[in-house]
C-alpha cells in the first residue's frame, strides 16, 4: 500500500511540474507576441513622430536621426523581452550574460546619436564664434566619441558579468604608457595638429611656403587640409606634399594669404655704371604699370639699393592685390624691362675687367 501511495505522489509532481512548465511556456509565448505586436506599434507611432518633426532643421539635416532612434527603441524591447522570459523560465543564470551584451549593443545606437548631436551642434556653433577652441573639441568628440562609447560599454558589461575590471584597467594604463613610448612621433604629431588647431598660423586655402617640396619644384602651395597628424599642401605644380604637424610647428611659417591677399613684390636688378639711372627707373615703373594686378597706391618704385663691381644695383618694390601671383609678377617685370631697355639702350652690366701689360726694364 505504501508503495503505490509512493507512486501517486511522484505522478501527481509530475503532473504539477508539467502544468508549471506549461503555464510558464504559455506566459513565455504571450510575451514574446506582445512584443511584437509592441514593435508594430513602436514603429508607426515613430513614423509618424518623425513625419511631424521633419519641419525641424535638425531632423531635416540629420536623417539617419530615425534610424539611430529605431534601432534603439529596438534593442530596449529585446532587453525588456529577454529579461521577462528569464524571469518566466526562471533562466537566472543567464540574465547577467544577457544584459552584458544588451549593453555592448546599445552602444551602436548611442555612437550614431552622439556623433550626429556634434555634426549639429559644430555646424551651428562652431562657425558663428572667434575662437577655435569648440572646432578642436568638436572634431575630437566626433573622431574619438564612439571608441569611448563602445570603451565604457565594455567595461559595465564585463563588470556586469562578475569580471574585475580594475586589474584591466590598470593593464591597460601600463600598456598605454608604452605604447606612448613606442608611438611618442604620432602623439608629438597629434598634439601639434591641435596646437595648429588652436593657433590657427593658416587655414585651408591659405598659400604658404613649403620647404620640403622636391627639388626644381615649385617652393609654396595652397592648404588643402589640416588633419591631426598632418597637414596636405597641394604646390603651384599639383604635387600633394604631406608634411607631420610636428614638423611644421618648429619652422616658421611664411604665409602669404593671412588676412589680406596683398602683398609686396622686390626683384632685384643692375645697369651698367655709365647708364641713365632715371631712364632705367622709368622704364622699369612703365613696365610694372602695365599690369592691372599691379596697385597705383602705393605706387611702384624703383630704388638703388647698392653699388656692385660692375653694377648699380637696383630694386624694383610693387605691390600686388593677388599673392598667387607673386611668381608671375617677377617673370613679366624681368621680361619685359630686359626687351625695354634693349629698346632704348639701357646696358645691363656683366663682369669687366681691366687687364694692364707691363714690360720689365
Amino acid at each position: 500500500m505504501e508503495f503505490w501511495n509512493r507512486i501517486n505522489e511522484m505522478f501527481a509532481e509530475l503532473v504539477k511540474e508539467h502544468a508549471i512548465w506549461q503555464s510558464a511556456a504559455m506566459r513565455a509565448a504571450a510575451g514574446v507576441l506582445g512584443s511584437l505586436i509592441l514593435w508594430m506599434i513602436f514603429r508607426k507611432v515613430v513614423k509618424v513622430v518623425f513625419a511631424r518633426l521633419e519641419k525641424y532643421e535638425f531632423i531635416q539635416s540629420n536623417q539617419k536621426v530615425l534610424s539611430a532612434t529605431r534601432q534603439a527603441l529596438f534593442y530596449g524591447l529585446i532587453l525588456a523581452t529577454g529579461m521577462y522570459l528569464i524571469e518566466v523560465l526562471g533562466l537566472e543564470a543567464v540574465k547577467n550574460p544577457f544584459f552584458a551584451i544588451m549593453i555592448v549593443f546599445f552602444a551602436a545606437p548611442g555612437k550614431k546619436i552622439i556623433y550626429l548631436s556634434v555634426t549639429y551642434l559644430e555646424s551651428r556653433i562652431a562657425g558663428k564664434t572667434e575662437t577655435k577652441l569648440d572646432d578642436i573639441v568638436f572634431d575630437i568628440t566626433k573622431r574619438f566619441g564612439g571608441v569611448l562609447i563602445y570603451v565604457a560599454a565594455i567595461i559595465f558589461a564585463l563588470d556586469r558579468i562578475g569580471i574585475n575590471v580594475m586589474p584591466i584597467i590598470a593593464g591597460a594604463s601600463v600598456m598605454g604608457v608604452a605604447v606612448g613610448f613606442a608611438a611618442k612621433d604620432t602623439l608629438s604629431n597629434f598634439i601639434a595638429g591641435v596646437l595648429l588647431l588652436i593657433d590657427r598660423p593658416f587655414e585651408v586655402g591659405d598659400r604658404i611656403e613649403v620647404w620640403t617640396s622636391p627639388k626644381n619644384s615649385a617652393t609654396w602651395g595652397d592648404v588643402m587640409e589640416i588633419g591631426m597628424r598632418a597637414t596636405k599642401i597641394q604646390t603651384t605644380d599639383n604635387i600633394t606634399i604631406v608634411i607631420p604637424n610636428n614638423e611644421i610647428m618648429t619652422r616658421d611659417i611664411i604665409n602669404y594669404t593671412s588676412g589680406s591677399e596683398r602683398i609686396r613684390v622686390r626683384i632685384n636688378m643692375g645697369v651698367a655704371y655709365d647708364a641713365d639711372i632715371a631712364k632705367a627707373k622709368s622704364l622699369i615703373i612703365n613696365v610694372a604699370n602695365q599690369m592691372d594686378w599691379v596697385s597705383k597706391d602705393p605706387a611702384p618704385v624703383v630704388v638703388v639699393v647698392n653699388y656692385g663691381e660692375s653694377s648699380v644695383d637696383l630694386q624694383v618694390r610693387v605691390w600686388i592685390d593677388d599673392a598667387r601671383k607673386r611668381i608671375h609678377t617677377i617673370s613679366y617685370i624681368t621680361d619685359k624691362v630686359k626687351e625695354e631697355f634693349d629698346k632704348h639702350g639701357v646696358e645691363i652690366p656683366f663682369p669687366r675687367r681691366d687687364i694692364v701689360i707691363r714690360q720689365g726694364g
